[in-house]
């Protein structure tokens, strides 16, 4: 099997819209989170989340263009811009048949959602007559990021996108990893875009009592693994990693962030939205992508977790987690308590800090958790209040959706 780096990084979030800046309020432990300023939410239980800021897409997209395009698709396009020129790759130079083995897989949750359902509230307001947008359908359905993409850069390698929930982007992390190793293409730009904060989530969300009712103090409500948690903070936008054959990125000269070594997948086969109590399927995943990173539990130095702060989620992850290090003192911590929890992209977000972590060695903390709930398990080292300065060398990533999905992706700091 070929080994696989990553070369490229970009992103669109709560807490910028560059890397540097995402990475310097991670590192500082700021939230993104604030009062919902696109939309009217006042008669909304939860009035707040984690809302992209100041993001222009023009300097992205011809103003001609924009109107094709869903929100979701727009923060797709200024992500994967951002890693392929921090990859240094000029597709538009590339021959062809070397595009041919460059391929996008890029994931979302809830892909158009916001396009769906501003047609159907345009189409009630009407006289009936359906007047609907010819873009509609492209805007909507969840794979057209993933085909944009391609299309922009010319580029004609294995192209989808992949849906699973909450774990949609780490699984597009860990098939495109596959891709590569299996040698079905060079490079791959993978990752995923969420554009979720509208009426009908934060009204589905809330009525499933997943979200964070703290109005109040909104900066303080994504608390995971505290024992006064009510929910997680609804966040949006994109993140987007270029992947690479190890010997085409050493032969181009690029610049390698990190190397990802493992993926696991697996199903907890429990439930439409709960986690089992013990943690099996965390666990599971977990161990498949050790297993093929082929390494043991007492190698890897942090853990970026799952960690939405809602009640059973926490501590079913924990749980999976003491199963599988044991008395291993691995470096935990739960970046949601910032970012905010961005659906479908928020594995490859997680995956960008991961990265991150092993490259400058540093363990970003946990903000807002204050009292940590009683059935944490003893012996868990979970990063509280500061980033950490600390040897990583390696980093598993988790995520878990809604069907009992599970994903779990290994970063290992690269040496020449």
């Amino acid at each position: 099997m070929k080994r696989v780096v990553v070369t490229g990084l970009g992103v669109i979030s709560p807490l910028g819209n560059s890397v540097d800046e995402f990475w310097e309020n991670i590192v500082n432990g700021k939230s993104g989170a604030a009062t919902i300023t696109k939309m009217d939410v006042s008669k909304f239980k939860t009035q707040f989340g984690c809302e992209v800021k100041n993001f222009n897409p023009d300097e992205y997209i011809e103003k001609k263009e924009l109107k094709k395009y869903d929100l979701h698709t727009q923060y797709a396009i200024a992500a994967s811009d951002q890693a392929i020129k921090d990859a240094n790759l000029d597709f538009a130079t590339m021959p062809l048949e070397d595009r041919y083995d460059v391929g996008v897989i890029w994931a979302t949750g809830n892909g158009g959602m916001g396009t769906f359902e501003n047609q159907l509230l345009e189409f009630h307001a009407s006289d009936g007559v359906p007047r609907f947008n010819p873009f509609f359908i492209p805007k909507m359905i969840v794979d057209i990021a993933a085909g944009v993409i391609s299309i922009r850069h010319k580029l004609h390698g294995p192209n989808y996108c992949t849906v699973s929930a909450c774990a949609s982007s780490n699984t597009a992390l860990i098939s495109a990893f596959d891709t590569i190793r299996m040698g079905k293409a060079k490079i791959m730009v993978a990752g995923g875009s969420e554009a979720a904060i509208i009426y009908s989530s934060l009204g589905g969300f809330g009525a499933a009592q997943a979200l964070s009712k703290r109005n109040d103090a909104p900066e303080k409500a994504s608390r995971p693994f505290d024992k006064d948690r009510d929910g997680f903070v609804i966040g949006e936008g994109a993140a987007a990693l270029i992947l690479e054959d190890y010997d085409y990125a050493i032969a181009r000269g690029a610049k390698i962030h990190a190397e990802i070594v493992g993926g696991g997948m697996a199903a907890d086969a429990y439930h439409l939205t709960g986690t089992p109590p013990d943690g099996m399927g965390a666990a599971l995943g977990m161990r498949k992508a050790l297993a093929e990173a082929g390494i043991t539990p007492d190698k890897i130095d942090y853990v970026n977790a799952h960690a939405t702060s809602t009640g059973l989620g926490d501590m079913s992850e924990l749980n999976g987690m003491k199963a599988v290090f044991g008395d291993h003192q691995v470096a935990i911590s739960a970046t949601k308590s910032m970012t905010g929890h961005l659906l479908g992209a928020a594995g490859a977000l997680e995956g960008i800090i991961s990265v991150l972590a092993a490259e400058n060695d540093i363990v970003p903390g946990t903000i807002n958790t204050e009292n940590l709930d009683e059935h944490v398990p003893e012996g868990m080292n979970i990063i509280l209040g500061a980033s950490v300065k600390m040897p990583v060398n390696y980093v598993l990533n988790n995520t878990f959706g809604f069907g009992g999905h599970t994903a779990t992706s290994i970063f290992k700091k690269y040496t020449e």
